[in-house]
């Protein structure tokens, strides 16, 4: 029959047990409630948890229970050193019950701990059969001697704390190859394409021509939706840092605890989980250009950091002192109002000077109807394939309902919408309620030129371009078509700038 004490730890041990298994687990907590549990149901006074460092031959504390508990954690063990360098170095558990004349083993952690030690034992924490850290035991509790079943449990528990490491290794190295994959992807060809017809984009592009030559940071504001990391690309690939990397950074997707990891990368035992010394986007990013998307939700703590690798292109790593120098250009972009984010003290004035320099706004996909067209028959192009439909285009009345539309989703909406239109549609030609356009709803506050002239050539041009096309751009058969003069016919050309591709 069991008695109390093992009752209460084979509770423990299941308890444990849920813990691991349980998602987003904090490591470091549950290695500290493995260690409390193991000192308390095998009667010692303090404990310590330590992990192996192979590269540096040492162990470090990780988890200290007794008087100076939080002072012990600044001190490490080479390997073979006192009894938890042996347990380490030999992988085996042990019992010392008479640390004062234990000459094989000289004593290390109890001295850091302050603590006269009489009796110890440790036990290896195992990986697939390597050690890579020990929980020792102080003192057994009322001048007792830890005996062998006191050694059986504290290996249970180690094996617990293995595990714990080991599902938090499993999760560092999955995420660390997937951001490797989305690195070596975002470093390649892995680029947009970007499509532009109307004279709004042209002119950014143009702009975008003399900004490329600078290493002057940019702040692209717009919508959101309107393209901004397209035209951050675009900056890259005219820049003469177009074969360096271009690393892709989304502020607002990752956690504040994550986000300066993921910027600055961290050092080995930095944290926890720091089971390796990693490589931050900065970092990655070096000799080429770092796009900082939604720059807006960035911290404010990390915007001081980012400050200072903009003036002096130096940062520390999360657990490092040691300054890392890189050469790396800033592109930045928000769909916030940063301005009113500075008044409100929500974003640092100086941070938003220094990335503003050279600033680009990107107007909305209402304010250059012309490009409508263009993208939807990219769009088109793209998603057809997919759905597997030999889609010839969009007919008259639902191009005109595109025109029309007021697009609050910009670009992005836009694609979504072909696509939908590319799975439901059941003709050749995409119809008005293919696109399922809420054209009831109430249009935002809109600027620019939204005149009916505007309106009326946009279609004209696209309408005139269809029938060129239909007609294999034979300018006699297109103007009958369109019971206009051919002379007529090359003026309507000629003024809204078409092109024969096959020219």
């Amino acid at each position: 029959m069991l008695s109390k004490i093992d009752v209460q730890k084979f509770n423990t041990l299941i308890e444990i047990n849920s813990l691991i298994n349980a998602p987003n687990q904090d490591v470091h907590a549950l290695l500290t409630r493995i260690l409390d549990s193991a000192t308390r149901l095998c009667g010692g006074e303090a404990s310590n948890l330590l992990l192996v460092d192979r590269g540096a031959q040492e162990l470090y504390f990780e988890a200290a229970l007794g008087s100076r508990d939080r002072e012990v954690k600044q001190f490490t063990i080479k390997l073979g050193e006192g009894v938890a360098g042996w347990v380490a170095e030999h992988n085996k558990p042990i019992i010392v019950n008479d640390v004062i004349n234990d000459k094989q083993r000289p004593r290390n952690s109890s001295k850091k701990n302050d603590i006269p030690s009489k009796t110890m034992m440790a036990a290896p924490l195992r990986i697939q059969g390597e050690c890579i850290g020990v929980i020792e035991l102080l003192n057994k509790k009322g001048e007792k001697k830890f005996v062998r079943e006191d050694l059986e449990w504290l290996e249970i528990f180690a094996n617990q704390a293995a595990l714990a490491i080991k599902n938090t290794q499993s999760i560092e190295r999955a995420r660390t190859e997937i951001r490797q994959l989305q690195d070596q992807l975002k470093t390649g060809e892995d680029f947009h394409t970007l499509v532009a017809k109307s004279p709004a984009i042209l002119e950014k592009l143009e702009i975008i021509d003399r900004v490329a030559k600078t290493d002057s940071s940019v702040l692209i504001l717009g919508e959101s939706g309107v393209g901004k990391e397209l035209f951050a690309e675009q900056i890259h690939l005219r820049s003469p840092r177009r074969r360096a990397p271009f690393v892709r950074v989304n502020c607002a997707a990752l956690p504040e605890g994550l986000l300066e990891s993921e910027l600055f990368g961290h050092v080995k035992g930095a944290f926890t989980s720091a089971l390796n010394n990693r490589r931050g986007r900065f970092e990655l990013a070096d000799g080429g250009t770092i796009f900082l998307d939604e720059i807006g939700d960035l911290p404010l703590p990390l915007q001081a950091k980012l400050l200072r690798v903009i003036q002096e292109r130096t940062f520390e790593k999360v657990g490092s002192n040691v300054p890392v120098t890189v050469n790396v250009r800033i592109l930045a972009a928000t769909n916030k109002d940063i301005e009113a984010l500075v008044d409100r003290g929500e974003f640092r004035g100086d941070l938003y000077y220094r990335l503003n320099v050279l600033p680009l706004h990107i107007p909305p996909l209402r304010q250059r109807p012309e490009d409508i067209p263009e993208l939807a028959a990219f769009f088109l192009e793209k998603f057809r394939r997919g759905a597997k439909k030999q889609i010839e285009g969009f007919s008259d009345e639902a191009m005109e309902a595109m025109l029309s539309y007021s697009w609050p989703g910009n670009i992005r909406e836009l694609e979504n919408c072909v696509e939908r239109a590319c799975v439901i549609g059941k003709n050749k030609w995409i119809r008005r309620e293919d696109l399922f356009l809420n054209t009831g709803a109430a249009a935002p506050e809109q600027e620019g030129d939204r005149s009916l002239k505007t309106a009326i050539n946009t279609f004209k041009a696209y309408f005139i371009k269809k029938v060129l096309e239909e007609n294999n751009w034979n300018q006699t058969e297109a103007a009958r078509s369109l019971n206009i003069q051919r002379t007529y016919l090359s003026r309507l050309i000629r003024e809204f700038n078409m092109n024969n591709p096959k020219e």
